[in-house]
């Protein structure tokens, strides 16, 4: 494990939803940590009560974490007397990176911001852009403002680790002492922190196991069994690979936490919004009725980022392209089954012994 920090971080989570909850909860064990809600209902029920009902239902929620609905409050308590020592979660979807990180941007002397820790969370592609989220932190912050910058990721349901469930988790960064702070923020306890340099690998993993658990929901949602679900997060981690590789990561980042492990569960369990989504198209419901649920999948709102960015780079990503065809351009789940089978027999890989 990384060296200790002569003092604990001090931890603001930007976001109180399900895992910036869960991950306040959990850094509030080890460090000052202060949430902070857009509404300043919740965060009043957060810091009096220690509930988020809204997010979070049932769970009972540290005493120690604190919570505050203004925004400036939450960046002064990062900051504190030293802000070499003060760490940001942005526990924000893709969707609101850019904003939150502009919002950060403008509210901070950069003098100030350039000591301190900012680490996302968010798993996904831009919708339009097809940006991983270090692009949209980087571009969002600009190019004067210059803390340490990493990412959180790794397979976990916030509210297992809400409920003090254990969680391995891995941080990426190209800086060294983010990983110190983090791993002092969040290790022991529940939490395992591994460590890794692999930004791109890590993030690709995180965008595309949505993609693959929604395949994997629609193949059990029409009652395909154990074998086809095994072949698809089979074949899902190798085209997972394959693109990460083309866009500047690492390929021993699959066989991880970030890659693997991630896919494995949100393919599996039964916590995923992702898998829940595929699983009910595949019980014949509409995208559209589903998602008038409320229901979010990041899967959904960056599938077709994945396969546009696999054109690109000219990376076969056929379960990529079967999910899109099933959630935007009408084709049966069936139909979309029958069309991977069919495709022309291959090698599994390019190694000498096949």
């Amino acid at each position: 494990m990384a060296s200790r920090l002569a003092a604990p971080p001090r931890v603001a989570v930007l976001g109180a939803g399900s895992w910036g909850t869960a991950l306040a909860a959990l850094a509030s064990f080890n460090a000052p940590t202060l949430l902070w809600a857009r509404d300043p209902a919740m965060a009043k029920a957060i810091g009096t009560r220690h509930v988020n009902e809204r997010y979070l239902p049932g769970i009972a929620l540290p005493e120690a974490l604190q919570s505050t609905a203004d925004f400036s409050q939450a960046l002064e308590h990062a900051c504190g007397d030293d802000a070499r020592t003060g760490l940001i979660i942005l526990g924000v979807p893709v969707a609101g990176l850019a904003d939150t990180c502009r919002h950060l941007r403008d509210s901070l002397d950069p003098a100030k911001a350039s000591g301190l820790t900012v680490v996302w969370t968010c798993k996904g592609f831009h919708h339009e852009t097809g940006q991983l989220a270090h692009e949209i932190v980087q571009q969002s912050l600009g190019s004067g403002w210059a803390p340490g910058l990493g990412v959180l990721s790794g397979p976990s349901f916030a509210r297992e680790v809400a409920q003090g469930l254990p969680v391995a988790l891995t941080i990426a960064s190209r800086q060294a002492h983010v990983a110190r702070i983090v791993t002092q923020a969040l290790h022991g306890r529940t939490a395992r922190i591994y460590t890794s340099r692999d930004i791109v690998g890590v993030e690709v993993g995180g965008a595309l196991k949505n993609v693959m658990a929604i395949a994997c929901g629609i193949s059990d949602g029409l009652g395909l069994g154990t074998n086809a679900r095994a072949a698809l997060i089979t074949r899902g981690l190798a085209e997972m690979q394959r693109l990460g590789t083309a866009l500047g990561g690492h390929g021993s980042t699959f066989a991880g936490l970030t890659g693997l492990g991630d896919l494995v569960l949100t393919a599996t369990g039964d916590l995923s919004r992702n898998r829940q989504v595929g699983l009910a198209i595949g019980q014949g419901q509409s995208l559209a009725s589903i998602l008038a649920t409320g229901v979010t999948a990041e899967g959904v709102r960056c599938a077709q980022a994945a396969l546009n960015l696999g054109r690109k780079h000219g990376v076969d990503m056929p379960i990529t392209e079967a999910v899109c065809n099933v959630l935007f351009h009408g084709r049966s789940p069936r139909q979309s089954v029958s069309d991977l089978l069919s495709r022309e027999a291959k090698a599994e890989s390019n190694s000498p012994d096949t």
